[in-house]
């Protein structure tokens, strides 16, 4: 085992805890803790003539912290769950549950020397270390579902070790149900929307992302479908170095994928244009896509100028009729119909049926907006495009009016965020980019 020097980035040390009645004592404790300080809360306010509902007292300061650190301690479905709130429902959250849910997002905290020995043990046997010539107890990243460490095999070959926090599948569905309780209770949760199909969904996902038998063959299939395609890097899957608890690949040295923003524009745009096309091939050509959309999931590699892709445990087959109703609304943005843009989004689950003339005036005018980067003659330029601020100004103003919340199908959802995470990162590297030679290419494929 090799220990490494202090780390170099502000990071504490939390153990995971495991077991159900542990974890519900955690979630428990800290709902018992704020229906304490609610009931402090409005008896002060009763005292001095005010009025106080429970938003008022339970969204405090000091309060909002509280959520947000402890469930960054729990890891697993909690924090997943914290993360799929924040992406699917965005602008239709107060900012009091985003406050929450944006401390969520962030680097958890990693485990502790002797649980972090506990896993390896449990993951490799007591001889771990025979495994490898050499092990750093360092994570390189700590997320909701595991955390990341650098190794080298007995045969040479470096290597990236993703360890699973113990505990974590044993615990999703029961995390899930406290999760939930917790959320309801509170009152962040704006009564308006169905929590109920997004919970299923986060079920459906921590499920999967924490089988990673199963991300091995999806790292192993995009490896075998990008091996010819010189412009991106997928990790070799070691599987004869993986287990349920620990899941093997190799090293890829690469930068953040910020560190495009100081190349070359034509480097820059050549990146998100791969990023951009290799999406749509995905979802037109592959029949598979990976959904997660975290920027730490793409890498920059710039004395090859070539993409490290990582993080497979979000991946997922594309069913046909969804690849053709996307591509259907692809044909009809292009064409400006707005009647064929209609039924597209119907079909696709993006809107829900039954709206009224106005309201459908309303989503179109927006669904226009977005097609006009589709449109135009030129490259689309990301570093100087307004797009995105009047969308959101523009779905701000539609999320006031209630009849029109609505929770898209999973599969489109997913297909959702892949697609805004990208245009996210592209305007954050100010890339130009073909966006309409893109959409013609796959359009008529």
């Amino acid at each position: 085992m090799t220990d490494s020097p202090a780390n170099p980035f502000d990071i504490r040390h939390n153990p995971v805890p495991t077991g159900r009645m542990a974890r519900f004592t955690r979630l428990g404790g800290l709902a018992t803790g704020l229906a304490g300080r609610a009931a402090m809360g409005r008896a002060r306010a009763a005292l001095r003539g005010e009025p106080a509902d429970m938003a008022s007292v339970m969204l405090t300061p000091s309060n909002l912290s509280r959520i947000a650190e402890r469930l960054s301690e729990m890891r697993g479905a909690v924090m997943k769950l914290g993360q799929l709130l924040s992406m699917e429902t965005g602008d239709l959250l107060p900012p009091e549950l985003e406050h929450i849910l944006a401390r969520l997002r962030s680097e958890a905290d990693i485990m502790p020397p002797a649980q972090l020995k506990s896993v390896l043990t449990g993951a490799y046997g007591p001889s771990f270390r025979a495994q490898f010539k050499s092990f750093d107890t360092r994570p390189l990243a700590a997320a909701s579902i595991g955390q990341v460490h650098r190794a080298t095999a007995k045969d040479g070959m470096r290597l990236a070790i993703k360890l699973q926090y113990p505990g974590i599948r044993a615990s999703i569905d029961s995390d899930l149900n406290n999760a939930a309780a917790l959320i309801r209770w509170s009152g962040l949760w704006p009564k308006e929307l169905d929590l109920g199909p997004l919970m299923e969904e986060a079920r459906r996902q921590l499920h999967e992302e924490a089988d990673y038998a199963r991300e091995g063959r999806y790292l192993a299939r995009f490896g075998a479908l990008l091996q010819q395609d010189a412009r991106f890097i997928v990790p070799t899957y070691r599987a004869d170095l993986s287990t349920p608890d620990a899941l093997a690949m190799g090293f890829e040295p690469a930068s953040p994928i910020e560190t495009l923003q100081e190349a070359a524009p034509a480097t820059r745009d050549a990146a998100l244009e791969a990023l951009i096309e290799l999406c749509l091939a995905e979802l037109f050509e592959f029949g598979v896509m990976q959904t997660d959309p975290n920027f730490a999931n793409y890498r920059w590699r710039p004395e090859t100028e070539q993409l490290v892709l990582l993080d497979f445990g979000a991946a997922r087959d594309i069913p046909d009729d969804l690849a053709e109703g996307h591509r259907r609304l692809l044909r009809a943005g292009l064409d400006g119909a707005r009647s064929d843009i209609y039924a597209a989004l119907e079909e696709i689950g993006f809107i829900k049926p039954g709206l009224s003339k106005a309201h459908q005036t309303a989503l179109l005018d927006m669904a226009e907006m977005g097609f006009s980067a589709l449109r135009g003659p030129d490259r689309f330029d990301f570093a100087t495009t307004t797009l995105a601020d009047e969308l959101r100004t523009r779905g701000q103003v539609i999320g006031q009016d209630r009849e029109l919340w609505h929770i898209p199908p999973a599969d489109t959802l997913f297909l959702q965020r892949k697609i805004g995470g990208l245009y996210l990162l592209a305007t954050r590297i100010g890339a130009r980019v073909d966006l309409p030679a893109l959409a013609r290419r796959f359009a008529n494929a």
